[in-house]
């Protein structure tokens, strides 16, 4: 762990996992709320999202998709330009701080590919003509509607990962908020989606996410804030500073909003576990993207199940599996088996009545509402087999 501050390990990881409601579910509590108090959730078409839900509340599939379809929660490019599952009351910032990426494609468009403004600007006219409120459009009825307006890139394109001059317009349409995308299936766990129009206002600064940041994610470091945010070293000084952060102690690089400075000093760490299962990508993580902070050192030392040789668990930048957390240490790892409709787990402790309790309602809440914990969008049953057969035969013996 970089830059320790003056306060025990166990005290900091049972903190962290305090703030992010993962040492007691707060049943009641809605997804728009349990995302304002803990963080945005990152989605990439896999579980995560429902996983940290579920784990924090007690939120079922379907109350998190009727969250959706109401526009109480919403996957919207944000922080880096990458998606997240955000609160209504955090739209126009994730939507503000999620700009620069769509601008940046663009320019690299009109640098490397001959793509003027003009002609973007023109199509997301084009766009924003054909798009309803109400029924979405796919990419592919989207390109037939403007016609002309689209123009294909070729090999120099596809090349870069950009074959048309559609999704161009789309980045830039929705992070002004003109337009959003819609799961096909009103589903998190998936990436087939259509557009709707929307009047979205995009609204905040560098600033405003610091402090939603250090609320759930402090103590941190500006490198942790950067990699959140993305933002240059003097974007994320300013931020911080214009944020009110404090070091943790004098001299630390650890920084915590001053109002939760005492609630800190005054926390204790709980004496019993309480498991939870997560994705690898769930906040906890994510957020400082920090690994060997949630790690105890001989756990950071185990071999990757079905990793390369000589990889560790603690060498990586984010788990390669699903991991269990107890009091902000990562306890365990596991990977849903289709097949078996079982959730197969290698535990670094002792597994106790408590642990079992925690693996068995996760294993109902996947088998029966979501089919399968995939970690992302390309992953499957299949890509997972490896993983699955190494995490079996190491908890057998």
């Amino acid at each position: 762990m970089e830059h320790r501050p003056a306060i025990s390990t166990e005290k900091l990881r049972a903190w962290w996992s305090h703030r992010q409601w993962l040492d007691r579910p707060r049943t009641g509590a809605s997804p728009a709320e349990v995302l304002a108090a803990t963080g945005w959730a990152r989605s990439v078409g896999g579980a995560a999202p429902y996983l940290g839900l579920f784990a924090r509340a007690g939120l079922r599939r379907a109350a998190v998709d009727a969250a959706v379809a109401r526009l109480e929660v919403h996957e919207l490019p944000s922080a880096r330009g990458c998606t997240y599952v955000l609160p209504a009351v955090d739209f126009a910032l994730g939507l503000a701080v999620g700009a620069a990426a769509p601008e940046g494609e663009l320019a690299a468009a009109e640098k490397h590919l001959g793509v003027g403004r003009d002609e973007v600007e023109k199509l997301c006219l084009a766009i924003e003509r054909v798009l309803s409120d109400v029924e979405p459009l796919d990419p592919t009825s989207i390109r037939e509607e403007v016609g002309d307006a689209v123009r294909t890139l070729g090999e120099a394109g596809k090349k870069r990962g950009v074959s048309t001059t559609l999704p161009l317009a789309l980045g830039l349409m929705q992070s002004r908020g003109r337009i959003r995308r819609v799961p096909v299936n009103g589903r998190l766990d998936q990436q087939r989606y259509g557009y709707v129009s929307w009047d979205q206002p995009v609204a905040g600064n560098a600033a405003d996410l610091a402090r939603r940041y250090f609320s759930w994610a402090g103590p941190a470091t500006l490198k942790h804030f950067r990699w959140f945010s993305g933002f240059t070293a003097a974007t994320a000084r300013r931020a911080v500073a214009e944020g009110g952060l404090v070091p943790l102690a004098p001299g630390s690089e650890f920084l915590l909003l001053p109002e939760l400075a005492i609630e800190l000093a005054e926390f204790t760490v709980p004496t019993e576990p309480h498991y939870t299962l997560l994705a690898g990508i769930d906040g906890i993580h994510l957020l400082h993207r920090d690994l060997p902070r949630l790690l105890d050192p001989a756990d950071a030392e185990r071999p990757l199940p079905a990793g390369r040789a000589g990889r560790s668990f603690g060498s990586e930048a984010d788990p390669q599996t699903h991991v269990v957390l107890d009091r902000g240490r990562i306890v365990g790892l596991w990977e849903y088996d289709t097949e078996r409709a079982e959730i197969v787990l290698q535990s670094f402790v002792p597994p106790d009545d408590a642990l079992r309790a925690a693996v068995a309602r996760t294993e109902a809440f996947v088998r029966d509402e979501l089919g399968d914990a995939r970690g992302f969008s390309l992953d499957s049953p299949r890509s997972r087999a490896p993983k699955i057969a190494a995490l079996r035969e190491t908890s057998a013996g």
